[in-house]
């Protein structure tokens, strides 16, 4: 199983939504901030589920049991004992099971943009619409929840993250995954939950409907409820800001000063635009008229200075940055 730490201090586990993969997700420049903004102070711990992204195929039946194996396995990797858990979307209710189960464990829990039972997202008819387009039409259908997950991203940014959720699953484990999330109940265990708890919930989410952010609150002893402004059920994407003010207010953590994203030279963007169009570094030297050492040498410099392992990361970036592209 595929995991990555970044910053320093108490560990924060997040717990992801549906999809995850961990490398493509930190080219997308909005979800890479968001996630710096959270590492600031803290360890951040991200990973992918098995069967997704980075980590080993998977081919097993999706159930909550697994999803708490998964975190158990995570944090014993990390070394973690006490933790503060962040879950959103379909994680928002494993993170919420987990500190049900494990209260000694769980310093404090947010969770964001979730639901205490599967059965409140959309209508019976709804549900097996998207499942079934999903298995027959992965294309059409990663564009399709990647409209309803972030209405409020550019193009480009769309693009990329309906790509992104390709990149990071079959359509098979995409649609387990997904009636996993339409499974769910855990109304029964809110009561249970003993940390403190901060649910945050942006009233426009289409995805997962604003009264059962309210429900969570409801259900858990003391818990905290912000509802922000906003459509986009992803916290990367909208005001991002606004999600990590929150967090990092309730974790006892200062304000961050803007974000600002790291820059390239001129050069550096015109070698970044043609590896997005797939291009080698030989084909990029004779496009560029220098030689292909030099080529070599003006991605690897690009990739060192965004953080990035693979040319792959350089490619989505730069779309996810370039909306025209």
């Amino acid at each position: 199983m595929a995991y990555g730490v970044t910053g320093s201090g108490p560990i924060l586990l997040v717990v992801p939504g549906w999809l995850s993969q961990l490398d493509l997700g930190w080219s997308i420049p909005a979800e890479r901030m968001f996630h710096e903004a959270l590492s600031s102070g803290r360890t951040l711990v991200r990973y992918d589920r098995p069967g997704c992204g980075l980590s080993d195929p998977y081919v097993g039946p999706r159930t909550m049991a697994l999803e708490l194996e998964t975190i158990s396995a995570v944090l014993e990797a990390v070394g973690a004992t006490g933790v503060e858990l962040f879950g959103w979307s379909l994680g928002a209710a494993v993170a919420a099971q987990w500190a049900a189960e494990r209260p000694e464990a769980v310093r404090r829990l947010v969770l964001y943009g979730g639901w205490t039972s599967g059965a409140a997202i959309g209508d019976a008819d709804s549900r097996q619409h998207v499942l079934g387009l999903i298995a027959t039409h992965w294309g059409l259908g990663s564009d399709l929840l990647t409209d309803l997950f972030a209405p409020d991203a550019d193009p480009g940014t769309r693009r990329i993250l309906a790509q992104y959720q390709r990149s990071a699953s079959t359509a098979d484990t995409a649609v387990a995954l997904l009636r996993l999330a339409y499974e769910l109940d855990i109304r029964a265990a809110l009561h249970r939950i003993s940390a403190p708890t901060l649910v945050l919930h942006r009233r426009g989410d289409r995805a997962a409907p604003v009264d059962e952010g309210r429900a969570l609150a409801a259900g858990i002893p003391g818990a905290d409820l912000v509802e922000m402004e906003g459509r986009s059920h992803l916290p990367a994407m909208g005001d991002a800001k606004a999600v990590v003010d929150q967090v990092r207010g309730f974790l006892g953590l200062p304000p961050l000063r803007r974000v600002v994203a790291t820059g390239l030279t001129p050069r550096q963007m015109e070698v970044a635009a043609l590896v997005a169009d797939g291009l080698t570094n030989r084909e990029i030297a004779d496009r560029l008229g220098i030689t292909e050492r030099s080529a070599e040498s003006h991605v690897e410099r690009i990739r060192l200075r965004l953080g990035f392992r693979s040319r792959a990361q350089v490619a989505a970036w730069y779309v996810a940055r370039e909306p025209s592209k």
